[in-house]
């Protein structure tokens, strides 16, 4: 009896923090902070559902937040973030794959790593693990590793652009840059402000495209056959709200709506990620990859911000 009334308090309270976390006083810090301390704390009763539901709900958020934006501003930000995608990736890439080699990490764990940071966290992982074939734990551990950095950066880059007084467009292309995933990107980035917010996702969209050169690259480097080329169809649709919001007059009004309802979306997001971060995740990290990915991650925020603030 004891343990079914655990379960029915750890859904009941599971259910309030994300309606909470919908709702207009819930911030994307905010909601991640409470989805690790509920688990942590409580524990997560749908965790083995929920990795599922993620990459779907952010996604949707994403095309919903495409509808805020309009196409010479979209045009704008993905023309100035690209010089810095490109050597950033490079970089990245590069670096990553030396280092591993210094520290004897398997090559498909320094691999899958290196392509999180490079491109678009995980994402990435999950676009390139089925050319590489790493065995399941390899796969976790770069999870791991990337989302607990992801995590982190959602708290330091708003405090650190307020310190060094960014802009909120020099913001966003930081964040688009520095941070790995997609969701950690959007969500600091909505903390910083809405101009901030549509260059980063604009510039954070166009890197994620990168996912496509950057699988035909493993099909060669690991000399693949057969394998097939995950493409995030979701951009497309994200482009095609940005054109409706642009040129048909007739969508304003749901295009505030479905703006609002993509925020909201994005902290329900980062709070079913804050929620897979548990203790025992934390455990699984040894000292080299964290090592390698915490290297990779302070090379390319420290290069692109000198880049940007030059």
């Amino acid at each position: 009896m004891k343990t079914i009334n655990k379960v029915l308090l750890q859904k009941l309270l599971f259910f309030v923090l994300a309606i909470f976390c919908i709702s207009p006083f819930a911030s994307s810090p905010v909601a991640l902070a409470l989805g690790i301390a509920f688990t942590i704390i409580i524990g997560n009763p749908y965790e083995q559902y929920l990795h599922k539901y993620i990459h779907l709900l952010l996604q949707i958020s994403i095309v919903g937040l495409g509808f805020g934006l309009k196409l010479d501003e979209a045009l704008q930000a993905g023309k100035e973030g690209i010089t810095l995608t490109v050597m950033s990736i490079s970089t990245v890439m590069i670096l990553g794959y030396f280092l591993g080699k210094l520290l004897k990490l398997e090559k498909p764990l320094s691999y899958l790593i290196s392509v999180g940071t490079a491109i678009c966290g995980g994402s990435a992982i999950a676009a390139v693990s089925p050319i590489i074939k790493p065995s399941t734990k390899q796969i976790s551990l770069a999870l791991a590793v990337v989302f607990t950095l992801n995590s982190v950066a959602l708290f330091i880059y708003p405090a650190l652009g307020h310190l060094l007084h960014m802009t909120q467009e020099q913001f966003g292309l930081w964040c688009a840059i520095g941070i790995h995933d997609t969701s950690s990107v959007v969500g600091a980035a909505n903390k910083y402000g809405d101009i901030a917010l549509k260059t980063a996702t604009t510039v954070k969209l166009s890197r994620a495209l990168w996912i496509i050169p950057m699988s035909l690259l493993t099909m060669v480097f690991f000399k693949t056959k057969g394998a097939k080329v995950k493409i995030p169809w979701f951009i497309g649709y994200f482009i095609a709200a940005i054109i409706l919001n642009t040129y048909f007059p007739v969508f304003d009004g749901f295009s505030k709506v479905a703006t609002v309802a993509a925020k909201s979306g994005l902290n329900l997001t980062l709070f079913f990620i804050g929620t897979t971060i548990s203790v025992q995740t934390l455990k699984t990290i040894s000292w080299k990859p964290l090592f390698l990915a915490i290297v990779l991650w302070v090379t390319v925020s420290v290069g692109s911000l000198l880049f940007i603030l030059k």
